[in-house]
């Protein structure tokens, strides 16, 4: 968990210390539990938790030190994002974003457990924001021939979650078990080398697949 004001950062602590459903990782924890993680070959379960006025260079540098110290996925509490650093955000491995207005201990620490099972939460103006972007880059930047298609489940899968449908309404739209769609999507952000839901999404949509 990391702020980049005093004031800040000790709220989230006095905010989420009590709550039993997460535990505050000290810097000594997450190199046991990163030491662990390698020796099992294991995706680690840390959820690195920042909150920030806005992306800006020093909030990229502390989601890049978290991933590089073995943060599995991020959860970005901020004011403002642009659509540039939404796209960066997804690209660093952040999987939830809540706005600070917004940021009630319950909601933190929903996002949190949301993120260290896997799932992805973006509010849906930011989803929206971020597939609009992704055209635009089609445009900027020649489209690659994609050498890492999907299969027609995959491609269902991923558009529903586009439209910000969870695992539970996935499953019944396409009438499969949410374990399917768990391992469908678990089998696309391996294959791939991505980093969540979001991630597979703008993925997809800038490679032409979905």
């Amino acid at each position: 968990m990391k702020a980049l004001d005093p004031l800040s950062q000790f709220g989230l602590v006095h905010a989420l210390r009590p709550r039993p459903e997460i535990g505050l990782l000290t810097d000594a924890d997450l190199a046991v539990i990163q030491a662990r993680m390698l020796e099992q070959r294991t995706a680690s379960p840390v959820v690195a938790l920042i909150a920030v006025d806005s992306l800006d260079r020093a909030a990229v540098e502390v989601l890049r030190s978290a991933k590089e110290r073995g943060c599995g996925r991020a959860v970005l509490i901020t004011g403002m994002i642009d659509d540039d650093a939404l796209m960066t955000a997804v690209e660093l491995g952040v999987s939830g974003v809540l706005r600070r207005t917004e940021a009630t201990a319950d909601r933190i620490v929903h996002l949190v457990q949301t993120a260290a099972a896997g799932h992805g939460s973006l509010p849906p103006e930011l989803m929206g924001r971020l597939l609009g972007r992704v055209p635009r880059m089609q445009v900027l930047t020649p489209r690659r021939p994609s050498q890492t298609g999907l299969s027609d489940r995959e491609t269902q899968v991923l558009r529903l979650v586009a439209d910000g449908k969870d695992t539970q309404e996935i499953a019944r739209e396409l009438s499969y078990s949410e374990r399917t769609v768990k391992n469908v999507l678990h089998d696309v952000t391996s294959r791939l080398q991505l980093r969540n839901r979001s991630h597979a999404v703008a993925y997809a949509l800038r490679e032409g697949l979905i």
